[in-house]
């Protein structure tokens, strides 16, 4: 994007005038416009009264464009001011009254200022409640965290709560309709998050390059089958490719691994979540003994080579039915797939983020967060409309993931694999 110079220039009566090519000439005090230079351009970002100030310089830069300078003889000017009047506009948090002037054009008519009239959207109001609310300012103490500013109306908890409402409705929407049919995943993470008894399992995406989309979220009483593959079903329909190869990274929930087998086959490349693995295990364990076999277990997962890992953990599961035969017996339920980044020859960085659901789970701290600010919930739909406004947010703070630059390995191994299972269909 081009930046746009500018040239300052002070004048003799203690103001400075900004000198754009083809924008609005304004003339605004020399306070205001140090402080401008010291702030964001945009003016939601700058202070309450700079902003307010700036916003009026704007109205009248315009009418003097339009109708000449206030009060100078000008029999040539195409309109006249008209006076003032009281009007809302929707600034920094909250609808505000500012005294906006007004023009009247030859044929008596009032002439429009585009000025005002982007300043009254009501988008840029739902949009300013929806980032606070998210970011932690409940519908209840929200009057009191805007009262340092101007006097406003239209800040009462049950006027910003239907702000949210209707915020958080559209983005939901938006958000459960995205084409992902322009996303080149090499890897799907799928994770089940439970708050306030609403279980939501969402599924998120690791691109070539390294970056993370959440793809979707399916909500239902419990962790099942139908709720996993409707959630996989509602991917397809909206782009992603079935026909195509990826690593799947699973919590560990048997409903999920049966929902991915029935969508994409049996032989489809699964990584259990390894943190999730050894969760479980030291569940059935007494505390005496939990230290000891997460080093152990640990120790192999850590190790870069596939046979040594697997014998390391098969003699852990010999120690262990020694001693508790549920935890030998927990361990050894799906052990080969908590391996698979080892068997593809996957090292490194990548290996560790493939290895679990964190980077997922990530996301989850950031919605358990947000959502545990609330203290009645409203129906389902809230829940959903909460964490859909929560995933969105921690979206746009994704970073690339650590060991990015091995992705092209895990794609030729998709690839491979993909041709592989062509010649043996053919």
């Amino acid at each position: 994007m081009e930046k746009r110079y500018r040239k300052m220039h002070r004048k003799v009566n203690g103001k400075i005038r900004e000198i754009s090519e083809g924008g609005v000439l304004l003339e605004l005090p020399l306070r205001v416009a140090e402080a401008i230079g010291s702030l964001p351009q945009l003016i939601r970002e700058m202070a309450q009264e700079t902003g307010i100030l700036l916003m009026l310089a704007a109205m009248d830069s315009e009418c003097v464009r339009i109708a000449g300078p206030k009060n100078a003889k000008n029999p040539l000017r195409a309109a006249n001011w008209w006076g003032s009047d009281l009007r809302p506009v929707y600034y920094d948090k909250q609808e505000v009254i500012i005294d906006r002037p007004r023009l009247r054009g030859k044929n008596n008519k009032e002439i429009p200022l585009a000025t005002y009239e982007a300043f009254r959207d009501p988008k840029g109001m739902k949009e300013s409640v929806l980032k606070n609310m998210v970011l932690g300012i409940s519908s209840r103490n929200y009057e009191e965290a805007v009262s340092g500013f101007i006097k406003g109306y239209g800040i009462k908890k049950s006027s910003v709560s239907r702000h949210f409402v209707k915020a958080t409705a559209e983005q939901m929407r938006g958000f459960l309709e995205r084409d992902l049919s322009g996303l080149d995943l090499v890897a799907i993470f799928i994770d089940g998050i439970d708050f306030k008894g609403h279980l939501l399992v969402v599924a998120m995406g690791l691109d070539r390059d390294g970056r993370k989309h959440v793809l979707g979220l399916h909500q239902g009483a419990t962790e099942n089958t139908e709720v996993c593959k409707s959630l996989l079903e509602d991917l397809a329909r909206r782009g992603l490719d079935t026909g195509k190869d990826y690593l799947f990274v699973l919590d560990g929930a048997k409903a999920l691994r049966s929902a991915v087998t029935r969508m994409f086959g049996a032989e489809t490349l699964v990584q259990r979540c390894q943190a999730h693995k050894r969760r479980n295990v030291l569940k059935h364990l007494p505390e005496k003994h939990q230290n000891a076999v997460d080093a152990r277990i640990s120790a192999a997962y850590k190790m870069s080579d596939y046979d040594e890992s697997r014998k390391s953990l098969d003699l852990t599961v010999r120690y262990l039915e020694k001693i508790n035969p549920d935890a030998a017996a927990s361990l050894k339920e799906g052990l080969e797939e908590t391996l698979t980044v080892h068997r593809l020859g996957i090292t490194g960085l990548l290996r560790k983020t493939l290895a679990t659901t964190n980077p997922l789970e990530s996301c989850f701290s950031g919605v358990r967060t947000t959502t545990g600010r609330v203290k009645r919930w409203r129906g389902d739909d809230m829940a959903q409309r909460w964490a859909v406004a929560a995933l969105l947010r921690a979206e746009k703070k994704f970073r690339r993931v650590k060991g990015y630059k091995e992705l092209p390995k895990l794609a030729a191994v998709l690839q491979q694999k993909s041709l592989d299972g062509k010649e043996a269909a053919a």
